[in-house]
């Protein structure tokens, strides 16, 4: 089963969309979210979030700066302060 991923900024939906596997860059060091991962908030630090749309993709780099992540029944969404275009 696909993951739900959605990134937004405080202005905008970035992304809303259905991937196998994304890794955040949080404050603690990077962590993995697949779909069914156990529900956490962190925060993230300034760094790529790496997209896998499927399980052998190479990975999409998103730079974002600052903000939280959060995995819950819905998948995960990032709500960072900036994303780089």
């Amino acid at each position: 089963m696909p993951l739900h991923f959605e990134l937004v900024t405080p202005a905008k939906q970035v992304r809303s969309e259905d991937v196998h596997m994304v890794v955040v860059p949080g404050s603690e060091g990077e962590f993995g979210v697949l779909e069914g991962h156990a529900p956490f908030m962190s925060t993230i630090r300034d760094g790529a979030v790496q997209v896998y749309k499927t399980e052998n993709a190479e990975p999409e780099m998103i730079e974002v700066r600052g903000g939280f992540a959060e995995v819950g029944e819905n998948g995960l969404t990032v709500l960072a302060e900036h994303v780089e275009a």
